[in-house]
């Protein structure tokens, strides 16, 4: 493990606590004595001086001496390493992010223009009539009566044989109601 590494745990180990990162807010404002840093926490003075000894040790804090007053203040040099140490990593993925919506985007394009092309191409199928089950079956009739009679020609009534049952004629016309039209 190298020495930026170590400091810049410390320096996350540090920053991970919230009464830390307080601390440090307050510290951007200037020197502050160990009280006025305690004043906004419900917590005990020993308390308070083990938050300021991690940051002491993080090198995020540095304590000086003013007669009987030792006010803290902020050391910017380990927090300038840990955002060198995060930017690399913001400019790897901002990159990669750019790379994705650029993707994206020609994605979308080429889906919109394949979009645009089979709604202008025309359908082939649109002018082939629709084929109804009694369309088929009545077709398939006439083909089958075909093969078996060649050119007979047709009575002018049908068989009772050829005739729809009535089920199937309601049937039919309920169907060319819900479809609208004649079949």
């Amino acid at each position: 493990m190298s020495p930026a590494t170590d400091t810049l745990s410390m320096t996350f180990a540090a920053l991970s606590d919230p009464t830390r990162r307080a601390m440090l807010a307050r510290l951007v404002q200037g020197e502050a004595s160990v009280n006025e840093l305690a004043a906004p926490f419900k917590m005990s003075l020993p308390a308070v001086s083990k938050h300021i000894k991690v940051l002491e040790k993080a090198g995020l804090l540095i304590k000086t001496r003013q007669a009987q007053q030792r006010p803290c203040k902020i050391d910017g040099e380990q927090l300038k390493q840990a955002v060198g140490w995060i930017e690399q990593y913001r400019q790897l993925w901002e990159g990669r992010l750019d790379r994705l919506d650029a993707y994206l985007l020609e994605l979308h394009a080429s889906e919109s223009a394949a979009t645009a092309t089979q709604e202008l191409a025309p359908n082939p199928d649109a002018r082939k009539p629709i084929d109804t089950p009694a369309k088929v079956k009545r077709s398939a009739e006439k083909q089958a009566q075909a093969v078996t009679s060649p050119k007979k020609p047709k009575p002018a009534t049908r068989s009772a044989r050829n005739q729809p049952a009535a089920k199937e004629r309601t049937d039919d016309d309920e169907l060319q109601q819900q479809i609208g039209f004649d079949f």
